[in-house]
């Protein structure tokens, strides 16, 4: 077999023999950006996908939207997400269409049920301990709560109308749904 290690890997780069391929290159300067930095990786030159200044719009042409007298950028990034409902900036984006946000009537339905029982390990250990002492009744105090369903969110706009179910396993996620149901009715004021 031929000789594994130690030594240079098979694929030496063109150097000196024996050189050591990960070490710093010569000149002390660091070498490209590598995997898992972005391309160009160079400091101060953003990447593929990363926002990066427009270009000015070429002699003749209007300027990009946003720029003319007296018109308001539209704000960036998505306020909640409510299922497929989605409001952003202005807009409530649903798959059946956009919808104008301002003026629209959000309604939250809760179709969720909450069951309370007695744990199987909680009657066993009630007649384990009952034959021991008479505290094991005690056991049968334990209940456990399991909530299941979902919460029906729906939105009018302008005449347009769509509902969304969320499912919800905990009281906790209901009360998040109706809350968030809250912040977009502040939001369509």
């Amino acid at each position: 077999m031929a000789q594994q290690y130690p030594g240079p890997p098979p694929e030496q780069p063109p150097g000196q023999p024996g050189q050591n391929p990960y070490a710093t290159p010569q000149g002390g300067r660091p070498a490209e950006a590598g995997y898992g930095y972005p391309q160009g990786g160079r400091p101060g030159e953003p990447g593929y996908g990363y926002p990066q200044a427009a270009p000015p719009p070429a002699p003749g042409f209007p300027p990009p939207p946003g720029g003319f007298p007296g018109q308001q950028p539209q704000a960036g990034g998505m306020a909640l997400s409510l299922g497929d409902i989605a409001v952003s900036g202005d807009t409530i984006m649903t798959p059946a269409g956009p919808m104008p946000l301002r003026g629209a009537v959000w309604t939250a339905t809760d179709m969720s049920r909450t069951e309370e029982k007695i744990p199987t390990h909680a009657v066993v250990l009630a007649i384990v301990f009952f034959f021991f002492c008479l505290l094991g009744l005690l056991f049968l105090l334990m209940k456990e709560r399991t909530t299941t369903g979902f919460v029906q969110v729906t939105v009018n706009s302008q005449g347009r109308h769509h509902s969304t179910m969320i499912p919800v396993q905990s009281r906790e996620q209901v009360m998040f749904v109706l809350n968030q149901v809250n912040y977009a009715r502040s939001l369509s004021v």
